[in-house]
């Protein structure tokens, strides 16, 4: 037929309708099998969704042809940017994170929720641990005082048992012997036992002269006499009337606790103010104390058990002062005599010829009125007898059985004479030492 294509054309490698290369030359015919195996390609491109450019020829000598400047090397480097990039900020954000943990974990902990239980010690601690609790610290001093003398381990942890006790703990002031590395429980525990709290107890009886008490307190203390001899050289220094000889009648008669480490000085003053507070409390003026506890220091030597008899006392004294008469107490003679002579009461109740008739400003079988100043230390029912004497013309009274106390009082002479001989005829009987 005049339009069927020739064979070549059927079998050209260049599709229909495509144009002329470059030079605008035809493109040259192609063999059979040149146009079969340029369709075959083409097929084959069209599968797989595109055609594979070429490659482009290999230069002499085996080089590969150079990179394709729009190809894949570009991509791999910026590739590598962003992994370096992402790993710096990482890397960043690690090193401040580790900076703030290292820093502020506590406060990180406390935001997230993520607190720790307060360190703490188990059970009840080894070797020993001396702490003081003073007047009027409250949980804070406390526990800061356990934490520096290393009983506990953490303030929180002590401090925290604290708050949640029912009822509120009570601290009393005191030296308290405890463990070291001890369990907050047991810590606490050991503050409330009163076994732990280390005191140097002091009885002073009433009755007892200077160098008595001062025997009691260094015995209490550890402190020797000499540190209580030298610190009571100036009574004036404690705030005692200048009329007063001494500190004898100020030290007054109680049961004292004190601490361990305490000075001689501040045991005298603890004891002289205890006296001014007696003294305040009845009413005694400054300007009076030393005449009233002089007073009440002869009633608390001469009177017996019988706290009636303490007022009786003190009405005969107030008598015989009223008559010009002489007190002629046996006590102020064996005192009087002790002191002039630096010797020791020996107790007795009867005195020698020796102390009868020396001279000295206590012994009140020689001198008129009242003793310079106290022989002893009176105890509050003393002072108050001393202020408020009983009604009575006693002038003489003698105790008749040194065992009881029972005291015979007398208007005359020959009364408290009969009396002295009771007491006599009772010493014979009973062989008691007092009798001496």
């Amino acid at each position: 037929m005049a339009d069927e294509p020739r064979w070549e054309e059927i079998f050209s490698s260049q599709p229909e309708g495509s144009p002329a290369d470059a030079t605008g030359t035809p493109p040259a015919p192609q063999s059979r099998r040149e146009a079969r195996d340029a369709e075959n390609a083409r097929s084959s491109a069209r599968r797989a969704g595109k055609a594979r450019p070429p490659r482009a020829p290999r230069k002499p000598g085996g080089s590969k042809p150079p990179r394709d400047p729009g190809g894949t090397a570009p991509r791999r480097r910026r590739w590598i940017a962003w992994l370096v990039a992402v790993v710096a900020i990482l890397g960043l954000a690690g090193g401040g994170a580790a900076y703030a943990w290292l820093n502020f974990e506590p406060q990180i902990r406390k935001v997230f929720g993520w607190e720790l239980p307060p360190p703490d010690y188990e059970g009840q601690g080894t070797g020993e641990a001396t702490i003081v609790i003073a007047s009027g610290d409250t949980g804070v001093e406390v526990t800061n005082s356990l934490l520096d003398a290393g009983v506990i381990k953490s303030f929180d942890t002590f401090y925290n048992l604290l708050l949640v006790q029912k009822p509120p703990v009570e601290f009393f002031p005191g030296y308290y012997v405890l463990a070291q590395k001890m369990s907050s429980a047991a810590a606490l525990a050991a503050i409330q036992d009163p076994s732990r709290r280390v005191e140097r107890v002091a009885l002073i009886p009433e009755g007892k002269s200077i160098n008595q008490v001062f025997d009691i307190l260094s015995t209490a203390t550890g402190l020797p006499i000499s540190d209580f001899v030298d610190a009571a050289k100036d009574p004036t220094s404690y705030g005692v009337a200048a009329d007063a000889p001494s500190l004898e009648g100020y030290l007054f008669p109680a049961t004292y606790k004190f601490d361990p480490g305490v000075d001689a000085r501040t045991v005298l003053t603890t004891l002289v103010n205890r006296t001014f507070t007696s003294l305040d409390a009845a009413g005694v003026a400054p300007a009076d104390r030393t005449r009233v506890l002089t007073i009440a220091s002869l009633i608390q030597r001469e009177a017996g058990r019988n706290a009636e008899d303490f007022y009786k006392v003190s009405r005969v004294i107030q008598n015989r002062l009223a008559n010009g008469m002489k007190l002629q107490f046996d006590s102020t003679s064996h005192y009087g005599y002790a002191w002039k002579h630096g010797e020791r009461e020996d107790g007795g109740v009867f005195s020698t010829n020796a102390e009868l008739t020396d001279d000295n400003p206590y012994n009140t079988y020689v001198i008129p009125g009242l003793p310079i100043g106290p022989i002893g230390a009176a105890g509050d029912l003393a002072i108050d007898a001393a202020l408020h004497p009983a009604d009575g013309s006693w002038l003489y009274f003698v105790t008749v059985n040194l065992d009881t106390g029972e005291t015979v009082f007398s208007d005359t002479n020959a009364q408290h004479e009969a009396a002295v001989q009771q007491l006599r005829q009772w010493c014979r009987t009973s062989q008691s030492p007092n009798c001496g």
